[in-house]
């Protein structure tokens, strides 16, 4: 019997090893969030109505309905006014307040329906950012008008019932009784004729092309860079490269730029790829937000390679520092997890939902991501957020130079050759519990 139990630890010491527990470990945390996103994407679609309302059909029996209907589901009203000029006042309250949308009644909504014809309702949509999620705040909204077009439709057959000119009307105009038209606020910017998931749509596909590039880019080469330290342990030939008269500090910038010119070509590879895909994708868009500025120049451009360059600079320092600690091949597979899951994060999160729209804690933890940076830049240029993309190269540079600060001490010290739990048996905590 104490040979078997000595033959199952042995088994689960060599099973339950970092490289097989940290996947599965990260990969609930990823399900956890992405759940904590499904929650908050459920109550978004339950949320009551936040909305504005300009009536310019006061005293209408239709457009009284639709402020029963307001009333009924419970709609918050931020705003409420009766005049044409209160339309911008409605659209600025609505974005102060962070509400969903405004709702334009025609100045002839009640009698246009009275005569046979559409009701007239615009819809200012307040689009909160450019993610996947952002158009979701719609649903409340969608709900009130579609009860609205529902309780309009309801009273106008009991009217033509009562007045007997139920058969003289076209049953179209029954049925549907009011013409919807939806503009919809993105920032500064009023896009008319155009919906929020429209926007949403494009916009997905013109900013998903960079974080996945930068997502591809730093797994492979993380996992390329520790595996290639990890190997030159294993072979000694590190060993061989330090006994060297060559200065420490050129031997790391030696191998952070050969391995930057290695991740560049990767990436100058990956983006003609996935720019021919792009164009696929775009050609059939249904919107230009060109039209409306929200456009990149060449100086964008410049800027997000910028911003891509030192993206991948900081994440050769954080594997050159993670391989300095990889004793064998083996034991460097387990060290890309890390790597590979900091740029796992951004990539998601950014793809559900806008940067500026995420809670102020969630934004300083992908903040302090150096890979989130080049991944929300083409968005923020667009947006003008040009306070975002100058703190972002700010804290690349920072973050780079401080990670290849880092790695020349370390190739200056013993760790490289002893090992980190050498050293750390050495060292004062090694004598601590040593005399214990």
């Amino acid at each position: 019997m104490s040979h078997l139990l000595t033959l199952i630890k042995k088994e689960l010491r060599e099973l339950l090893t970092p490289a097989t527990v940290l996947p599965i470990v990260l990969l609930a945390l990823l399900f956890a969030s992405m759940g904590g996103l499904t929650g908050s994407l459920e109550e978004s679609v339950a949320a009551e109505p936040e909305i504005a309302i300009v009536n310019l059909d006061e005293g209408g029996n239709y457009s009284a309905l639709v402020l029963d209907v307001a009333g009924q589901l419970n709609a918050t009203v931020v705003f409420y006014g009766n005049q044409s000029g209160d339309v911008d006042d409605a659209i600025a309250k609505v974005k102060d307040e962070g509400a969903m949308a405004v709702l334009v009644i025609g100045s002839e909504h009640s009698a246009s329906i009275e005569k046979g014809g559409h009701g007239s309702i615009t819809v200012y949509w307040n689009m909160k950012g450019t993610g996947l999620m952002s158009s979701i705040s719609t649903t409340p909204v969608e709900l009130l008008l579609a009860v609205v077009e529902r309780e309009t439709t309801h009273a106008l057959i009991q009217s033509l019932i009562e007045d007997g000119e139920l058969d003289e009307r076209d049953p179209r105009n029954i049925t549907a009784p009011i013409s919807y038209s939806s503009n919809t606020l993105l920032g500064d910017i009023v896009m008319e004729d155009i919906r929020p998931e429209q926007v949403s749509s494009f916009m997905m596909t013109q900013n998903f092309l960079m974080p996945l590039l930068i997502m591809i880019v730093i797994v492979m080469l993380g996992g390329i860079i520790i595996s290639s330290m990890g190997q030159e342990k294993e072979n000694k030939t590190l060993e061989t490269l330090l006994t060297l008269p060559v200065n420490r500090t050129t031997i790391v910038s030696g191998k952070l730029l050969g391995s930057a010119i290695v991740g560049l070509l990767f990436a100058g590879i990956y983006m003609l790829g996935m720019s021919y895909y792009m164009e696929g994708l775009t050609a059939t868009a249904p919107v230009d937000l060109g039209e409306y500025g929200l456009e990149l120049s060449t100086l964008d451009l410049a800027i997000v390679g910028l911003m891509t360059a030192l993206a991948i600079l900081c994440a050769l320092g954080i594997c050159m520092i993670f391989g300095a600690f990889a004793k064998n091949y083996k034991a460097a597979q387990s060290l890309t997890i890390p790597i590979s899951f900091l740029a796992v994060i951004p990539f998601f999160v950014v793809l559900f939902a806008d940067f500026k729209s995420l809670p102020a804690l969630v934004q300083a933890v992908l903040f302090i991501i150096p890979f989130t940076h080049p991944m929300i830049a083409m968005d923020n240029l667009m947006m003008g957020h040009m306070d975002l993309v100058y703190s972002g190269i700010a804290y690349l540079v920072l973050f780079t130079l401080a990670t290849i600060m880092v790695t020349v001490r370390l190739y200056k010290s013993d760790i490289l050759l002893t090992g980190l739990g050498t050293t750390l048996k050495s060292g004062p905590l090694g004598k601590l519990l040593r005399l214990r």
